[in-house]
């Protein structure tokens, strides 16, 4: 008889929870107002209704890659707790890093501090392929997607800071 804990579909419940919580919380925190519609923006910004298809497929790719880190973690073992753990911690410290950049850019309104941000939520990125990279290579190439996605954005929010230096 499985576990419940081992059942792959919690696997995945519980990774899209996490996931999408994420992207919920940050999309939360996404305003796009007057404030945003009046800054002079980049001209290779794409148009704002690709960001949500972006975002929502980077987010279920980083669910799967969770999934698969997992499983690999469950299923081999030699996998330490304290390798478990890590995991877990660099998923949180991405999630935070995440958070804290729309939180930043859009809701307080400083896209300069929100790119002070940005090599946080790269290194979070990096961090985790390179601990995910030894065991599945698949997991780690999985995130490859969003952190050149968050690369974009960080070359978008450095010409919108250029564009608007007040």
């Amino acid at each position: 008889m499985t576990s419940t804990a081992n059942h792959p579909r919690i696997h995945w419940l519980v990774a899209l929870v996490l996931s999408f919580g994420t992207a919920s919380i940050g999309g939360s925190l996404t305003i796009l107002d007057d404030w945003y519609y009046g800054l002079q923006q980049p001209w290779f910004k794409p148009p704002d209704f690709l960001f949500g298809p972006a975002w929502t497929t980077l987010f279920f790719l980083m669910a799967w890659s969770g999934v698969l880190a997992w499983r690999t973690h469950a299923a081999d073992p030699l996998a330490t707790a304290q390798r478990r753990r890590l995991m877990l911690q660099l998923w949180a410290f991405n999630a935070i890093a995440n958070i804290a950049w729309s939180w930043l850019y859009f809701y307080l309104q400083r896209p300069a501090w929100a790119l002070l941000e940005m090599p946080v939520l790269w290194l979070s990125i990096w961090l985790l392929i390179r601990h995910l990279t030894p065991y599945n290579r698949k997991a780690a190439r999985m995130l490859w997607p969003y952190l050149a996605w968050v690369s974009f954005a960080a070359a978008l929010n450095v010409a919108t800071v250029m564009l608007n230096p007040a």
